[in-house]
């Protein structure tokens, strides 16, 4: 079963220079039970698709085509009260910085008592509850620590409790956007290995948003590669890390500071800019900044296959193919 299907949504913002195309035919399925990991630099398109999973999207903003399905059922067609009922239960979500996600003034008993409005349970049973929840995590007497505030935990505490709050109604899919990138590098291990045993226990599909190449390679089934509002690669973790279609999927992989294997004062780049998202460039959107580009890259590819579940939208596949 597919939870999550985006066929060729397309997203601008209107801005007084003109149209911003912040997505542009992007396609995407999460599977059941799956994670699903979506990489890219900034300024790529992910925060604007998380925002169109959940259907909060900014004021300026306009779908031009396409479909979020969510169990079958398109979400961009449904009404605001059905949008509420979904959120929170349904689909969960981590946000990035776990220091700004609770609430200041009141103990994270409370807040996770309050998140169980929709259940028809005692207090006493969703303090229960939330302690269990607390437990399942890694916090230590969870009891206890009901009655803390925020600030009496530490970032990385506080990272699990939001995970605990987000899996708390066992939603069919949480999407984490980054939740590791304000931890240093111990605790985003705890973190990473936490979410992965609480995704077998809870049985939920997981979109996981990151900028960590290493996060993506420990936690992810399958990898989405997404330059400028469009996604150019996709597939199995092994494939896409290990036999790179895309010349920016290449490039990605060659800045991550694990692969240099020669100590250097300088570490790689990509050279370059992304593209002005309101005059697009004509054919490949990373032709600039590719350093194997070619007369044929004034046309834009479409998605080819490198394999078998393994996808990536450059012309020099098809190349490859016949040589």
């Amino acid at each position: 079963m597919t939870v999550l299907d985006i066929r060729d949504l397309s997203i601008s913002y209107d801005t007084p220079r003109g149209s911003l195309k912040a997505l542009r035919n992007v396609s995407m399925m999460i599977p059941e039970g799956r994670i699903v990991g979506i990489v890219g630099e900034s300024g790529c398109g992910k925060s604007t698709l998380i925002s169109s999973v959940i259907r909060l999207m900014a004021p300026n903003a306009r779908v031009g085509s396409g479909e979020v399905r969510f169990k079958g059922a398109d979400i961009l067609g449904r009404s605001e009260a059905e949008m509420r009922a979904l959120r929170g239960t349904d689909i969960s979500m981590v946000f990035q910085d776990p220091m700004q996600t609770h609430n200041p003034v009141l103990t994270v008993g409370r807040q996770m008592v309050d998140i169980q409005y929709r259940d028809k349970k005692t207090k006493t049973e969703k303090l229960k509850r939330a302690a269990e929840m607390l437990a399942l995590v890694g916090i230590p007497d969870p009891e206890a620590r009901l009655n803390q505030y925020p600030f009496e935990f530490s970032g990385g505490m506080r990272q699990r409790i939001a995970i605990a709050m987000a899996l708390m109604a066992k939603p069919s899919l949480l999407i984490a956007d980054e939740p590791t990138t304000a931890l240093d590098a111990t605790l985003e291990v705890q973190i990473i290995k936490r979410l992965k045993e609480l995704q077998e226990e809870v049985g939920c599909s997981i979109l996981f948003i990151s900028h960590h190449l290493g996060v993506i390679a420990e936690l992810c089934d399958e990898v989405v590669v997404m330059y400028a509002g469009e996604v150019v690669e996709s597939g199995s973790v092994r494939d896409v890390f290990h036999n790179p279609a895309h010349p920016y999927t290449r490039a990605l992989l060659e800045c991550d500071p694990g692969h240099i294997k020669v100590s250097t004062r300088v570490l790689p780049t990509i050279p370059g800019n992304i593209p002005d998202l309101i005059n697009l460039p004509r054919g490949c959107i990373f032709a600039e900044r590719c350093e194997r580009r070619h007369a044929a890259c004034t046309t834009r590819p479409e998605m080819r296959s490198a394999g078998a579940g393994h996808q990536a939208a450059c012309l020099l596949i098809e190349e490859r193919e016949t040589a």
